[in-house]
């Protein structure tokens, strides 16, 4: 079965990858991704907190007066321990590159436009074969407006783009005003691609000892609805690539992403809970349902059930949101 896709202008035997996660860091575990047959491997976030700190601290470093006091010199304060600092995560781009040999899309996670961005030439230099931003923002100042949130993203992707010549994706949430808006917009500020979406790690509350505490919830199949809804709305309407990320677990969901039109399919949930080869096993079950349904190839299935190419439209519009509440009776 040709299960062969377009992804960013990258040709790829196949649309199952890993995505952004701490599992590239380790270069055994890439191995063992490389083995259960990943198309490409997408890199943890370099965040721009660690690249705007290291500026900092190099700048503190040249400027210092000898006749500091040393107690001067600890204002700066230290940032949570990353397992790869910018050199090292330049250098694990590389060390991938030699050693697998697979297209390596490299991450940066940020919301401002600032310096810092100009490291995405440096992944770039490094071998990376593509670029992820993962945009994370989050608004709380009541007198900033969604035009703002918006422009401030498109600014990022228009520097970003400047900077280098290997296609740009952009991970975004789904909590925009109109998402298929803010689409065009990225489109015509250069980009190369979406991927929906982002995970937000919400805060929780110990009651007892009045603290905020913070938990990694891991994703199960259920996440994956919201994605098919905004990934079968933008197909055919968002003219580059798109990406699923969240709530892919079994062949059954990757196949939904398919064909409401994702041409890459991002695990990280799944991978953690079974293994690398879990995703073996999904391509597996992909390839197994198309024959048994005798289509040809995947391109086939990419979009069948998208907004312009399902039988039911309606599904993905109000008019269905309509129909499941009329449709709901309590059980007796």
């Amino acid at each position: 079965m040709d299960l062969s896709v377009t992804y960013l202008g990258l040709r790829l035997p196949h649309p199952f990858m890993p995505g952004a996660s701490p599992l590239v860091d380790d270069l055994a575990m890439v191995d063992q991704l490389a083995d259960a047959g990943a198309s490409a491997i997408v890199m943890h976030s370099l965040f721009e907190e660690q690249l705007t700190y290291d500026q900092v601290r190099a700048f503190r470093d040249s400027e210092l007066y000898a006749e500091s006091f040393a107690e001067a010199t600890s204002v700066l304060p230290e940032l949570p321990q990353y397992r790869l600092g910018p050199e090292a995560y330049l250098e694990q781009i590389r060390a991938i590159k030699e050693r697998v040999g697979l297209p390596v899309i490299a991450s940066l996670n940020g919301a401002t436009p600032s310096g810092w961005l100009e490291y995405a030439k440096l992944m770039q230099q490094a071998g990376a074969d593509a670029l992820e931003l993962n945009y994370y923002y989050l608004p709380i100042d009541s007198r900033e407006t969604p035009e703002s949130v918006e422009q401030r993203l498109v600014e990022v992707v228009k520097i970003i783009k400047e900077e280098v010549t290997i296609p740009v994706a952009v991970k975004l949430s789904p909590f925009y005003t109109c998402l298929p808006n803010l689409a065009t917009k990225l489109e015509l500020a250069g980009v190369d691609g979406l991927v929906l979406f982002n995970r937000f790690y919400q805060p929780d509350l110990d009651v007892e000892n009045l603290e905020v505490t913070t938990t990694l919830q891991l994703s199960d199949s259920s996440e994956l609805l919201l994605r098919l809804r905004w990934l079968a709305i933008l197909y055919g309407r968002f003219g580059k690539s798109l990406a699923c990320s969240g709530g892919v677990h079994t062949g059954l969901d990757a196949l939904k992403a398919i064909m409401c039109g994702a041409s890459a399919v991002q695990m990280v949930s799944a991978l953690l809970h079974h293994g690398p080869q879990r995703l073996a096993q999904v391509r597996e079950e992909v390839a197994r349902w198309l024959e048994e349904h005798e289509y040809e190839s995947l391109q086939q299935a990419l979009g069948s059930m998208s907004l312009r190419r399902c039988p039911d439209p309606a599904g993905f519009e109000r008019t269905n949101y309509m129909r499941i509440l009329q449709s709901f009776r309590l059980s007796p």
